[in-house]
């Protein structure tokens, strides 16, 4: 893959496409969604861009912990 800078948009929403997909196949991605979906955490967004974001947020909040 090519390497991305920051000036170009176009190759940046690129990587985070390969990003969020790869992100939702992941296990540990459809662990938390099922758990979400089960009631667990009330607020879900539906899309999966705010989906993954969530996801990040959570995560990194997590290991910041």
């Amino acid at each position: 893959m090519d390497s991305v800078t920051v000036s170009n948009p176009q190759a940046s929403s690129e990587v985070w496409n390969l990003l969020k997909r790869a992100i939702a196949h992941s296990s540990g991605f459809q662990r938390w969604l099922s758990e979400k979906q089960a009631g667990v955490i009330l607020e879900q967004p539906t899309d999966l861009d705010a989906c993954v974001t969530a996801y990040l947020r959570q995560a990194l909040e997590t290991l910041a912990y």
